[in-house]
């Protein structure tokens, strides 16, 4: 059976150049002086270098994670704890849960938190960070609908009253640049084609605690050997999507559109709004349950997702759609169809086909 992956949100395809780059990484500690380590340690160099030439920044301003949950937490965290209690922590409503629950964490530790409202397309309004702010947390772009903040915005909002600035570009980075000015970036590998590893962009002059404690690694942000794979593999991601997207975002426009009218023509509720992640083509069914077009479309080979997850056999909706205003039965039948570098017009061609029939011989939700 032919398969098409439209899942690109949720994890990329690991990138040619990534896998290319990762055959020739030594696995020794970058920390032992043998041969083996020397050669870990210069290919643990070289990625920092490359990491930070593709994101403008200097080598000490990157930082090393395990993942982009890992960044998430130790920019929230790290900043957060560095902090008075009575400085507030801003964040949105329909951001990503490893925001949310870094902040539902730094609340019950004492510290002031606002999660704000979004509007109907998950974006937030940086007018609604107040004085008295000492951290806010923004999303590049919603990693639900693709809704694109103003990030820019938000960063001269936030400096103003003396904030820090956390954007989370877990999502997006593969299609839109990053505006300038933030205190802390995150990023996760495998939303980029690494397929493993994460990084902190930690702005000059800004100091955290660390998450984990032992070793002087990473600036002494984060103690622990580090992952020489990941880190060439993230680096070199970084470096294609810095090279590529400017290419590669009108096709993934045209394909995502396809995708939208299909959706729409097909009676789905388009989620999201301009500007949003050229790749995203998403939309609500307030007749039929979200899992259900899932394994539906798995079974006929189209991997998807929805804005709804299945937990402990039962399926929650999504806050995001929540968040955005959609009702209860709306949120619960979601669907997200993501293009990637490696979709082609005959996949998009066979999708349609596919999601087409699908719906036309899919009955409402009982």
């Amino acid at each position: 059976m032919r398969r098409v992956y439209l899942d690109d949100a949720g994890s990329a395809p690991v990138l040619s150049e990534v896998a290319d780059a990762l055959r020739q990484v030594p696995e020794g500690n970058p920390s032992s002086l043998h041969a083996e380590g020397r050669a870990s340690r210069s290919a643990l160099d070289s990625a920092r270098d490359a990491a930070a030439h593709a994101l403008g920044a200097h080598r000490t301003e990157i930082t090393f994670t395990s993942s982009g949950t890992e960044a998430v937490n130790l920019a929230l965290f790290g900043a957060a704890r560095r902090l008075s209690k009575r400085a507030l922590i801003v964040t949105w409503a329909a951001e990503h849960q490893s925001v949310l629950g870094a902040i539902r964490r730094l609340e019950a530790e004492g510290h002031e938190v606002l999660v704000a409202a979004v509007d109907d397309a998950a974006r937030a309004d940086p007018d609604s960070i107040p004085r008295g702010a000492g951290l806010v947390s923004i999303g590049l772009a919603n990693n639900e609908v693709g809704s694109i903040q103003p990030v820019t915005e938000m960063i001269s909002r936030a400096h103003e009253l003396g904030a820090l600035v956390h954007v989370d570009a877990c999502a997006g980075p593969r299609w839109i640049p990053i505006p300038a000015g933030a205190d802390l970036v995150s990023f996760s590998g495998h939303k980029l084609g690494a397929g493993r590893g994460g990084l902190l962009f930690v702005r000059e002059g800004v100091r955290l605690e660390p998450l984990l404690y032992g070793g002087p690694q990473e600036w002494g942000r984060r103690a622990g050997r580090e992952d020489a794979p990941a880190a060439v593999a993230i680096a070199t991601a970084l470096a294609v999507c810095a090279r590529e997207r400017e290419d590669r975002a009108p096709v993934a426009a045209e394909q995502a559109g396809s995708l939208r009218d299909a959706l729409r023509e097909l009676g789905g509720r388009l989620t999201g709004s301009t500007p949003q992640l050229p790749n995203y083509a998403t939309c609500a069914f307030p007749d039929r349950r979200g899992e259900d077009l899932l394994l539906a479309l798995d079974l006929a080979g189209v991997a998807a997702s929805s804005g709804s997850a299945c937990a402990s056999g039962s399926l929650d909706p999504s806050h995001v759609l929540l968040a955005m205003g959609l009702t209860l039965e709306e949120s619960l039948g979601s669907l997200r169809l993501t293009t990637g570098y490696a979709t082609t017009a005959e996949d998009v061609t066979h999708a349609r086909a596919i999601i087409s029939s699908l719906l036309a011989r899919t009955g409402a939700r009982a």
